[in-house]
């Protein structure tokens, strides 16, 4: 078996980012989203039932996500962002009005000098930057 590397993200829910809910929302967004698995942390622990361990797929890419029974100092940052190519300008304007909800914008929508891109920050704190085909 060869190494594999996959985008972990941890979420706070004292914070509002609940792992399940957002893997609901990019599940239902992309075609081909699929909850893999989900493992909840045990009665009497700390965050029980919260999310221990969860892995889904978002447009063809696997992740691992978790929510943290600690907050923690940090949180996500935009400086890394999951990358996504669109088949449509179509399709991007409907992902990307679906993350802006309760989320911000960093570059709205618009041709930059290199196809049709967006840049926008969803309610959980992820970093989403979008393409499509010209």
């Amino acid at each position: 078996m060869t190494a594999q590397a996959f985008p972990f993200l941890t979420f706070q829910p004292t914070r509002g980012h609940g792992a399940e809910e957002a893997m609901g929302v990019y599940t239902a967004l992309f075609a081909g989203g699929e909850v893999l698995s989900v493992q909840r942390r045990a009665a009497g622990t700390p965050g029980e039932g919260t999310v221990e361990l969860a892995e889904f797929v978002v447009a063809g890419q696997r992740f691992r996500a978790s929510d943290s029974p600690v907050e923690h100092a940090w949180d996500f940052t935009p400086a890394i962002a999951v990358f996504v190519e669109l088949t449509s300008v179509d399709e991007q304007r409907r992902v990307f009005a679906t993350l802006a909800e309760g989320g911000r914008e960093y570059m709205p929508l618009d041709d930059y000098g290199f196809g049709p891109f967006g840049w926008v920050e969803d309610r959980f704190g992820i970093s989403w930057q979008l393409a499509a085909p010209a």
